[in-house]
């Protein structure tokens, strides 16, 4: 009876059960990824024109982003108060919205609907700073799948609430807005006792690495499966009972990866005192914002690098670690004797507070090179519906839940290879993201040019780029400034999202689409004037709003937006150049 019970204390505090219990929040709390599907709802119900509707918009941008009370609490609120906020800011402003679209309540006025929507979607900001949190502190050592995994299954929920949402066989569009409200809050109340640090740099085992690849597996099948089953609906007219199916097979995929807990721990044994020594030892070339780092009382490492000699990285690992450790011995007996002062400025590597981080050019560069490179992102994913219906999609539904799923392979593929690229040839992460930013420039170039098929290879190239970023900067972030303060500069940076999205959508994308509007209006005014039923035939004033017909629509916004990603690709080659040095220092002992 005692073993089991030990079993069971191993298993709730085994760092693989929170990885996984964090993947399940992450996949119910992308809900601002849904607006594509709930905006029409919210339309028909009011009455609400299109720039009514982008006002709602921008709302749920903001919401969605700006995290800084999270980012913030995340410093002194355990993670379980963090998820019950989260879940109580859900509830609250999507559940009053399925009250208003129901008419079980009166409608709001404009500016307070757009408080609903700011209440309801930051409720995200709660889940994914705990879960990112949380999971960073419990991998240190693998912070690039870690973060684009997390990210990655928030990017994924949209398809798969939708896909959950087929199962209701429910002609009320309505439901989605109920399931948004209630699904993601029951999620996080279930799961905020499981998700919590449990000491993580202590379990390190040698098969973590094939844990990691069969959660990677995982999201292949779960990409794959979603694809193919999108697909299949909309081309096909399913059964009821074939609908059912396919969403099990889903729930199952999902459900698969506590396999690893459950395996670790049915099969640990009682571990040699020596053998568990060497297991929770970090590696000496690992990051400097480890926990260990953070309790070592030394002289900071900042003093050192600046009074080593050039020549010293060339020497042997054992010589190299040798003339530092004699270097750091000399820089403390100076400072006790007065003949040095130590300074307290941390030096990128090292825990940066918020304030500190935002003194440091490399930490603005990354923030636009995000503004420009996920700002334009985001701009398609909220215009993905005028976009295809412009170039003569009739049902955009099918594109909204495929940029979803390339979202969630950008994430978890950005990284996977980031990953690749610091621990094998200890270069920045930036690089993978440069490269994430030419291919978003690619399908901002095929949109504008609107060929047949392009709407699917632009959706893919540029929810792809998107997602890298996601998975790329908040793992680069909390290598050069720390983990101790990373809930508020991850949330810091997550405005750069909104900024973007206010530049490209509000003041680029959406004054050039009415603009293109109205002159087709006007055309199209000339010819009723011959027959006054045209106008009504053509549904050109449908919903109150405008609308633009042909490539031309978003031709020039798209080319723009490409161009910005190339100029956020050149920043990151800078942020590259900047950080070389530095990365070659955090990861040089991992490959020797």
């Amino acid at each position: 009876m005692g073993n089991v019970g030990e079993r069971l204390r191993a298993f709730s505090t085994n760092r693989w059960l929170v990885f996984v219990a964090a993947m399940w929040l992450q996949s119910m709390a992308g809900i601002g990824y849904l607006f594509g599907a709930i905006s029409p709802v919210v339309k028909a119900a009011l009455g609400y024109n299109q720039r009514q509707v982008a006002a709602l918009g921008v709302a749920k941008d903001l919401g969605d982003c700006v995290g800084f009370f999270a980012g913030s609490l995340s410093a002194v609120l355990p993670a379980w108060a963090m998820l019950l906020i989260g879940a109580a800011q859900n509830f609250l402003g999507y559940g009053w919205l399925w009250l208003i679209v129901t008419r079980q309540v009166s409608p709001l006025p404009l500016w307070l609907m757009c408080v609903l929507i700011f209440v309801g979607t930051n409720g995200e900001t709660y889940f994914n700073t705990t879960a990112l949190v949380t999971c960073i502190q419990n991998f240190p050592k693998s912070r690039g799948p870690t973060v684009g995994i997390m990210k990655g299954f928030a990017g994924l929920s949209s398809a798969i609430l939708t896909q959950l949402y087929a199962v209701m066989h429910t002609p009320d569009h309505a439901t989605l807005v109920f399931m948004v409200a209630v699904g993601p809050s029951l999620v996080a109340i279930g799961l905020m006792f499981i998700i919590r640090p449990v000491g993580g740099h202590r379990q390190v085992r040698p098969s973590d690495k094939n844990s990691f690849m069969f959660i990677y597996t995982i999201c292949l099948l779960l990409a794959s499966y979603l694809v193919g089953v999108m697909l299949v609906q909309d081309f096909m007219q399913l059964s009821d009972n074939m609908v059912n199916f396919l969403t099990v097979v889903l729930l199952i995929l999902l459900i698969l990866p506590i396999a690893i807990p459950v395996t670790l721990t049915l099969s640990s044994k009682t571990q040699h005192p020596t053998e568990e020594a060497l297991l929770s030892e970090p590696s000496k070339g690992e990051t400097s914002t480890s926990q260990e780092k953070e309790d070592q009382p030394e002289v900071i490492l900042s003093e050192v690098e600046e009074q080593k000699p050039k020549d010293i990285d060339s020497l042997p690992p054992s010589e190299r670690r040798k003339r530092i450790a004699e270097l750091q011995t000399k820089l403390v007996q100076a400072a006790a004797r007065g003949g040095v002062r130590i300074r307290r400025q941390p030096h990128r590597g090292e825990n940066f507070t918020l304030m500190q981080a935002l003194v440091k050019a490399d930490f603005w560069l990354i923030w636009f090179s995000l503004l420009l490179g996920s700002g334009s992102g985001l701009t398609v994913i909220d215009n993905l519906g005028q976009m295809s219906q412009s170039v003569g999609f009739k049902d955009a539904h099918i594109f909204v839940s495929l940029i979803s799923i390339w979202n969630f392979l950008g994430r978890v593929g950005g990284g996977y290879f980031s990953e690749i690229v610091v621990r094998e040839h200890t270069y920045p992460r930036h690089i993978a993201l440069a490269i994430a930013q030419m291919l978003m420039a690619v399908g901002h170039f095929l949109f504008a040019m609107a060929w047949p098929g392009m709407m699917y290879i632009g959706t893919f190239l540029v929810g792809l780029g998107y997602g890298a970023h996601w998975a790329i900067v908040p793992a680069a972030v909390s290598e050069l400034f720390g983990v101790k303060h990373f809930g508020a500069m991850y949330n810091f940076l997550t405005v750069a999202n909104p900024a973007g999205s206010l530049v490209f959508s509000g003041l680029i994308a959406s004054n050039l689409y009415d603009y293109e509007a109205e002159k087709q209006a006007q055309q199209h005014h000339m010819a009723a004037v011959q027959s006054s039923r045209l106008l009504h035939n053509i549904g050109l004033f449908a919903d109150g709003a405008l609308k633009c017909e042909g490539s031309v629509c978003f031709c020039i916004s798209s080319l723009i937006m490409s161009a910005f990603c190339v100029v956020g690709a050149g920043l990151s080659l800078l942020i590259v150049q900047r950080t070389k040095r530095v990365y070659s220092h955090l990861y040089r002992s991992v490959r020797t």
